[in-house]
């Protein structure tokens, strides 16, 4: 493995493990700094607020990485993201939260600066398997993240967010000291209207090959939303399950999901093609959104997390996919625009799926997995109609 690739990996596996970290103590931060127990509304705009600056600025900031190279981009973001968790550990108001949660959402660059890093340095064929072994180690510091976090909160309420601060103070140092420029800067004077946040939207829709490709990403990442907003609800009104039992379950979905991006995504392409591949994952999310939706024992919905899990093969597919659908000079924009997209459904997401549980909630709450797995049905014609030299088009 060349250096500059693990440098990347080791990126997404800090940038998941600082994310895990903090995110289960956040909610315990907001009730000290808000002097209240019922922090539900706080903390939903905190994190509507974040993902929202992310759809702004994510394009913004993919432009940049086009104009003035990948690595300022990177580095400018780790060091954004090491000052945020440092105004999270000692912020003495609430508002220097918000503060804090928009800085994240503004400097929220790396995981698209070093998706577009990937594609900058790896052939195409290859591709979705770096982008798979990429995810994975992002999932796997993800899975990581709370056990540590959750050893660290004994000491101190605060020193998980400080652990946080300190791994992507050595990502930052790492990069800034063994990670080279993949993207040759463009040298004429920047445009200053490419920066409206718009613009890159509207040359994402100029590009016929990718506007379905777009659409499949919303559609995938608004289907993710449903079990990561309501599996700890879900389970918990349907089978009562204790702590131990829900954080059994996030815990093998995370090993499960890493193992089947790292290991399956690359062999599978290679088999099926990248659309191929997309298409079992949306096989997949639906077997496990409908194994749910019907579920009436706790091992049914034990059975539905592998499945859920290998969903997760899709993600690296698609993107894939994208990246052979614009030049290489664009793809630092063109992973700005997928980042957009993807905070557009963290964004709407819970408050869509939060909506259809809550009313159907007392009379059959499995029916979100259907809404879920009814967006997967839609996503199916879509990939279909997505033409075979797409595969492999640039």
């Amino acid at each position: 493995m060349s250096r500059p690739l693990f440098v990347i990996y080791a990126t997404g596996l800090l940038d998941g493990m600082g994310v895990a970290l903090i995110f289960p103590m956040l909610p315990g931060l907001v009730r000290s700094l808000s002097g209240s127990q019922e922090v539900s509304v706080v903390f939903g705009a905190m994190l509507a607020l974040s993902a929202f600056m992310q759809f702004v600025f994510s394009p913004v900031l993919g432009v940049l990485s086009d104009r003035y190279g990948r690595r300022p981009v990177l580095l400018l973001s780790l060091a954004g993201s090491t000052f945020d968790y440092l105004i999270m550990a000692f912020a003495p108001y609430l508002w220097l939260l918000f503060i804090g949660r928009a800085l994240a959402g503004l400097t929220s660059a790396n995981q698209a600066c070093a998706v577009a890093y990937i594609a900058d340095i790896t052939p195409e064929a290859e591709r979705a398997r770096r982008f798979g072994i990429f995810t994975a180690c992002f999932s796997v510091g993800f899975v990581a993240g709370p056990v540590i976090g959750g050893a660290l909160s004994d000491i101190s309420l605060l020193a998980p967010f400080l652990a946080a601060a300190a791994l992507n103070g050595v990502n930052l140092s790492v990069a800034l000291l063994t990670l080279p420029e993949s993207h040759a800067p463009e040298r004429k004077p920047i445009d200053w209207r490419a920066l409206n946040p718009l613009v890159p939207l509207r040359w994402a829709f100029t590009l016929r090959p990718l506007v379905p490709l777009l659409v499949l990403l919303l559609l995938i990442s608004l289907v993710s939303q449903t079990y990561g907003t309501l599996w700890v609800l879900f389970v918990d009104d349907r089978f009562g399950w204790n702590f131990a039992q829900i954080g059994l379950s996030l815990t093998a979905y995370g090993v499960l999901v890493a193992v089947a991006q790292a290991c399956a995504t690359g062999p599978l392409t290679r088999r099926l093609g990248e659309r191929g591949t997309l298409l079992v994952g949306i096989a997949c999310d639906t077997g496990g959104l409908l194994a749910l939706a019907f579920a009436q024992a706790s091992w049914a919905a034990f059975a539905a997390v592998p499945m859920l899990a290998f969903g997760g093969v899709g993600q690296p597919a698609l993107r894939s996919l994208q990246t052979h659908a614009v030049e290489r000079r664009d793809q630092g924009k063109l992973q700005g625009v997928v980042a957009s997209f993807v905070s557009l459904a963290a964004f709407f997401g819970p408050l869509i799926f939060g909506g259809i549980y809550r009313l159907s909630q007392a009379d059959w709450p499995g029916l979100v997995w259907i809404v879920g797995a009814v967006i997967c049905a839609l996503a199916v014609p879509i990939t279909l109609s997505v033409p075979e030299s797409a595969d492999r088009a640039s």
